[in-house]
């Protein structure tokens, strides 16, 4: 699990809850909360979000929500690890080899080169097949991506449009002075419930997806080009010093030790 996202949306939501009782006392709490601007606001929000994708789409962007606190189950490092250990593999016994050790591989991407390669198909074809699979992921995960980033903007828009339907509402009722203030104070909090929603939880989410998204597509480029080295039969160490290049140079000394661990292996 990845905690990070679990603690910034539990200490945002601390730092909130701890303005608002600082400023009105635990009693104040109540003045926050108004179910009919809630309704405009996060009711409009997602309702025009639900116009805006296919319903398909829209149950897959509310369920996304929860990719955000699983924690990457490998790093590029241990990919490129994996993969030179594949390819000592292959150097020694043949590209054969491989199909037996791609039984025990997890990622089907990854899976799904391999086979490629065992069956004897053209580099050429490998990498438009690879990279055309890598380019339907990255749509997908877009697709989601834009979801959250439809909803942030709908947010605060229907915050206004709250906001404008309790300032006609005021306006009407200006011959009572008494009611001004309390009828700003409602006005307003719609506002506010538009840019919790965006900036509490829409842009984060997507923030942290398009993160992940980066990393996966990383990760997806090093198994292509490394599986392109392999079939083409470059030395192992070639091919981990090309792999090490997608990496930033404070990570290359674990791509290290993981390519050694693959040859003493």
């Amino acid at each position: 699990m990845d905690i990070a996202s679990l603690a910034g949306i539990l200490l945002a939501l601390f730092m909130l809850v701890f303005g608002i009782i600082s400023s009105a006392g635990v009693g104040g709490f109540r003045e926050y909360l108004d179910p009919a601007s809630a309704i405009i606001t996060f009711g409009g929000a997602f309702s025009c979000t639900l116009t805006s994708v296919s319903l398909q789409n829209y149950i897959a962007g509310l369920k996304s929500f929860t990719l955000i606190f699983k924690a990457p189950t490998l790093n590029t490092s241990d990919m490129i690890g994996k993969i030179i250990e594949l390819s000592n593999v292959a150097r020694k016994e043949g590209l054969l080899s491989l199909e037996e050790a791609a039984t025990d591989l997890d990622d089907p991407f990854l899976k799904k080169g391999i086979l490629l390669i065992v069956d004897g198909t053209d580099p050429e074809l490998v990498r438009a097949i690879m990279e055309t699979e890598l380019v339907s992921v990255e749509g997908r995960h877009k697709d989601t991506i834009g979801f959250w980033d439809t909803l942030a903007a709908m947010g605060p828009a229907w915050g206004m449009i709250g906001t404008l339907i309790g300032l006609v509402d005021m306006l009407y009722h200006m011959d009572d002075p008494s009611t001004l203030g309390p009828a700003m104070a409602v006005a307003l909090i719609t506002t506010l419930y538009g840019s919790l929603l965006a900036n509490w939880i829409c842009t984060p989410v997507s923030n942290k997806l398009k993160a992940d998204n980066a990393i996966e597509m990383q990760q997806k480029e090093v198994m292509i080009e490394g599986l392109l080295s392999i079939q083409a039969g470059e030395n192992p160490r070639v091919i981990e010093e090309k792999l090490k290049s997608f990496l930033p140079p404070k990570d290359r000394t674990s791509a290290d030790e993981e390519g050694e661990a693959g040859g003493e292996a």
